[in-house]
């Protein structure tokens, strides 16, 4: 079909092949689902760089102690995250 926006060409080899049948073996549009996974691994992308940075600005918060953290209880949290009741 006919657009007006730029087109990219992508390699179906193997590991691609594999990926697109695990999510959808027989899409009724390879470039839709192509498309679909590219929006979504790019949203994924942003969020984790969010993460990454909020992570990043409490741990320097720490350090410049305008954020106090309890050691004692973030070992705690951990304790039990490893260790969840049964």
């Amino acid at each position: 079909m006919a657009t007006a926006h730029p087109r990219v060409q992508v390699t179906v080899d193997a590991e691609l092949e594999s990926a697109l049948a695990a999510v959808e073996p027989r899409p009724a549009s390879r470039s839709r689902l192509i498309r679909d996974l590219a929006l979504r691994g790019a949203r994924e992308v942003g969020d984790e760089r969010r993460r990454r940075h909020e992570a990043q600005d409490y741990l320097l918060q720490v350090a410049h102690g305008t954020v106090d953290l309890d050691l004692d209880a973030a070992s705690a949290l951990h304790a039990a995250r490893e260790n969840p009741p049964v």
